[in-house]
């Protein structure tokens, strides 16, 4: 199996399924994302519960500090250090940072297409990205999901990280796409 996800025409399956700290989450809690790089597009699609958080107030699209409201991320680290935060919200909003380092926005990304539907108790999304090859191949790889509001906030991940506090910029704790 390749070991980066460059060309790879499989999907990769993540069960977020623990707490941010490693410990399981409540199976009512649980999402996943499934995503598949090919000729230099990315496909994200998502499956979660649907905890009813309130909206962001701006209509579906690009929204700053969407980590705030519930959402699901998916972290995607390149070979030469740089990597992608993108992430999801229910009700159609999305962000997309593509990162030199820790924390250092290089630029925002858009979407060729991002979709989601609410129904009954879950909700899916899905979003297409063209990719440019500064950021190829991945090689590793973690998985969020965020949901409640102040002291019932909720942090989901695929592989845990460590601190006081969740953190998701610690791309030495995300999991080696060759493994999965």
């Amino acid at each position: 199996m390749n070991n980066t996800a460059n060309s790879t025409t499989h999907n990769v399956h993540l069960a977020i399924e623990k707490n941010w700290d490693g410990k399981i989450a409540e199976r009512s809690e649980r999402a996943s994302v499934i995503f598949c790089v090919n000729d230099q597009q990315l496909g994200i699609q998502i499956e979660a519960p649907f905890h009813g958080d309130p909206p962001p107030s701006a209509p579906a699209g690009e929204f700053e500090g969407l980590w705030n409201y519930e959402v699901v991320e998916l972290f995607l680290l390149g070979t030469n250090g740089h990597y992608l935060e993108i992430e999801i919200g229910p009700h159609a909003h999305f962000l997309i940072y593509h990162l030199c380092g820790i924390r250092q926005v290089a630029r925002t990304l858009s979407p060729a297409l991002c979709k989601t539907c609410i129904a009954g108790s879950g909700w899916e999304g899905s979003l297409t990205l063209s990719l440019d090859q500064s950021i190829l191949p991945f090689s590793h790889v973690n998985a969020y999901a965020i949901h409640g509001q102040g002291a019932d906030r909720r942090y989901l991940s695929t592989f845990p990280v460590p601190g006081k506090v969740p953190d998701f910029h610690q791309p030495g704790y995300f999991g080696y796409i060759g493994d999965l």
